[in-house]
């Protein structure tokens, strides 16, 4: 390649793309859906120049696979943090929940619209298989960590209940998800998978 190509400075648009795009088309499938999502709607949302999404994001389904993959990323980031502190997991999971359904809406409505449109798009459902996959191998060592009671063979089944209260929390009408909500649905769930009796109700005064 020359080198009058291969050193030529990408314009600042271009470059600071990734970092735009992402979160904004991560915004744009929670407020519009899938078909909300398009290289010109995420240049309008993010100022960008048009052409500049579709520079870097050659597909319409690549888009859709970056933010699925910005969502993995910010996910795993937060779960990171939360295992550096002390907690049960009850707690840990609970906390997780919670700012999924409340704080942090929009990131899971736009994950759930990608779980759905993956059933169509091949490429973005291998994406999906792909960070499930690591998303597995993360959790396990997030158990191993804090040396947590679950066994390693009932993980794949506290993941799948994990992301099934996710989904009906998250979808559930905003301001209707409480923290004892969720810490009732957490504790079936991971007094379940260890194979344990729930603690007895603490009695409200």
């Amino acid at each position: 390649m020359p080198a009058s190509l291969s050193s030529a400075p990408r314009s600042k648009s271009v470059t600071s793309c990734p970092r735009r795009c992402r979160p904004t088309a991560i915004r744009l499938l929670a407020s519009s859906g899938v078909h909300g999502l398009t290289h010109r709607a995420v240049e309008k949302e993010a100022d960008l120049p048009p052409g500049t999404a579709s520079n870097y994001f050659r597909s319409r389904e690549a888009l859709l696979v970056a933010a699925a993959e910005r969502i993995a990323e910010l996910h795993h980031a937060d779960t990171d943090r939360a295992t550096e502190r002390p907690a049960t997991l009850v707690d840990l999971l609970t906390e997780s929940l919670l700012t999924a359904a409340t704080t942090l809406r929009d990131r899971y409505l736009a994950i759930f619209e990608l779980q759905l449109e993956a059933a169509r798009r091949p490429a973005l459902a291998a994406a999906l298989a792909g960070l499930r996959d690591t998303a597995s191998q993360l959790t396990a060592g997030h158990h191993d960590k804090l040396g947590l009671a679950i066994p390693r063979e009932k993980i794949p089944a506290l993941i799948a209940l994990y992301g099934g209260a996710l989904f009906t929390l998250v979808t559930a009408p905003p301001g209707s998800v409480s923290r004892d909500v969720v810490q009732g649905v957490v504790q079936v769930m991971v007094y379940g998978s260890a194979g344990v009796p729930l603690p007895p109700a603490v009695p409200r005064g």
